[in-house]
């Protein structure tokens, strides 16, 4: 079992990573929001490839932070069973490893798969912006979907994994 606690370590630390990097992420978008917008207000000029970095930063920042946010438990959790009070801890440990095993991991192999073609084929017409002025390298911002939800199925096998150890009766996190 000592071998999952240190895989466990590893996967977590993945995200702690992607989530430093993220936080990297938001304040730069801000600082590019705060300067766009001083220009636009103060100066009346704009540009098209900063308002299009906001936004391709926003997504970065959504598909790499959504592991660490997972890992911290801080996701959006709609469950009545898990915050129920007669749901105890061992219960709350199966209730998130049957759904990161049945639910959590098959939907980020399907993004994973689905969003392949959907990459490549960007990759392959050099996609960019159709606005003048925009950003070239589409396909990098496409390439963030499989990244991002590879990440949050490495964090998910992490979480599932520690639940078990937890329900074994070893380290593990309690939930």
């Amino acid at each position: 079992m000592s071998f999952l606690n240190s895989l466990i370590r590893i996967l977590n630390s993945l995200s702690e990573w992607t989530g430093r990097l993220t936080a990297w992420l938001v304040l730069l978008m801000v600082l590019l929001i705060v300067y766009d917008v001083s220009n636009r207000y103060l100066f009346a000029t704009g540009s098209v490839a900063l308002q299009e970095w906001q936004w391709h930063l926003f997504a970065l920042i959504f598909l790499l932070g959504a592991a660490y946010t997972f890992k911290h438990d801080e996701h959006v959790r709609i469950d009545i069973i898990y915050q129920s009070r007669w749901v105890g801890d061992r219960g709350r440990a199966w209730v998130n490893l049957v759904g990161g095993v049945f639910f959590l991991i098959p939907f980020c192999l399907l993004i994973i798969y689905s969003s392949w073609p959907f990459v490549h084929d960007a990759y392959l017409h050099r996609e960019s912006s159709p606005d003048p002025g925009g950003l070239p390298y589409r396909f990098l911002l496409k390439g963030a979907i499989p990244l991002g939800f590879a990440l949050l199925m490495v964090q998910g096998v992490a979480n599932s994994l520690s639940q078990f150890l937890y329900l074994m009766g070893e380290q593990g996190k309690q939930p």
